[in-house]
């Protein structure tokens, strides 16, 4: 038996080729669909600019009890438990250390460096005895032996030092608070009195606060707190001024209660308003 061999005429195939390019479009179709989710995907996934942007970083310091010291300096204590407490509220992140040796300051800097992030805003305050040797002001630990000049670079840890450590990490402000212009314990041992600090160099876009004018030194009040901190924390307290008019009121105020006995010293280099609060809408 012979088999029929089947018979096609052109419309069937006009038709057979129009359904196969509409199935071939249909998965086409159906494909690109499904890539859209990835492509969307992979864009939201890159860098985004600064996310630690507005990032807050404070190093506080209180060094009281000196050994070489007639008394300890309790104020000291006190000033960066109120400081911290005032940070903190403001958006701060802070590490507060009370009455720190050498190792303790070394890794309270080393934590802070490593903590800084591109834009942020850091503080630094130290309260405790401070001595200039050279054209740099140096922050003593407790357990700090000074005998010389020599001694105050290898005991003590360098402001301007912790300053540029802000800069090379990329902090965008940098803020210091410095509350150490006391005759320290040791001068009785130095040939030469290095009375109170040396001008604090800072890097660009800084801002510090001292005690008293360089070369100055002041007597500690009978208050709780420093007539420098009171102060601070007075035109801190609900404050949405930047810090530079902050620090300024701070100083006019410090001279105006110790009648011109104490006039605290601002530097500032800062190129942009730098505000405290927390008030999303004040700027950083």
């Amino acid at each position: 038996m012979t088999a029929r061999q089947p018979s096609f005429s052109r419309r069937s195939i006009a038709i057979a080729a129009v359904l196969a390019g509409t199935v071939s479009l249909a998965i086409g179709a159906h494909a690109a669909l499904n890539m859209r989710p990835l492509e969307a995907k992979s864009a939201v996934t890159e860098p985004v600019e600064s996310v630690s942007k507005g990032t807050r970083l404070a190093l506080v310091i209180g060094n009281g009890h000196y050994p070489d010291a007639n008394a300890p300096l309790t104020q000291s204590i006190n000033d960066a438990r109120a400081l911290t407490h005032a940070l903190r509220r403001d958006g701060f992140d802070v590490d507060v250390i009370e009455d720190a040796n050498k190792d303790d300051l070394g890794r309270a800097v080393e934590r802070l460096k490593a903590r800084i992030k591109p834009d942020a805003v850091v503080m630094l305050f130290f309260g405790g005895y401070a001595i200039q040797a050279g054209r740099e002001s140096y922050m003593i630990p407790v357990d700090a032996k000074i005998w010389n000049e020599r001694d105050v670079r290898r005991e003590g840890v360098s402001i301007e030092k912790v300053l540029d450590t802000m800069a090379e990490r990329g902090a965008r402000a940098k803020l210091a608070v410095i509350d150490a212009s006391r005759r320290n314990p040791y001068e009785r041992r130095f040939r030469a009195y290095s009375h109170g600090l040396a001008p604090i160099s800072a890097p660009a876009n800084a801002l510090v606060l001292s005690s008293a004018t360089p070369g100055k030194v002041v007597d500690d009040s009978n208050g709780q707190n420093s007539v420098l901190i009171t102060e601070l924390l007075s035109n801190l307290d609900g404050s949405s001024a930047g810090a530079e008019a902050v620090f300024n009121k701070t100083r006019v105020a410090v001279s105006r209660v110790s009648d011109g006995e104490q006039v605290p010293s601002v530097s500032s280099s800062l190129l942009e308003e730098v505000r405290l609060g927390t008030d999303p809408d004040a700027g950083t």
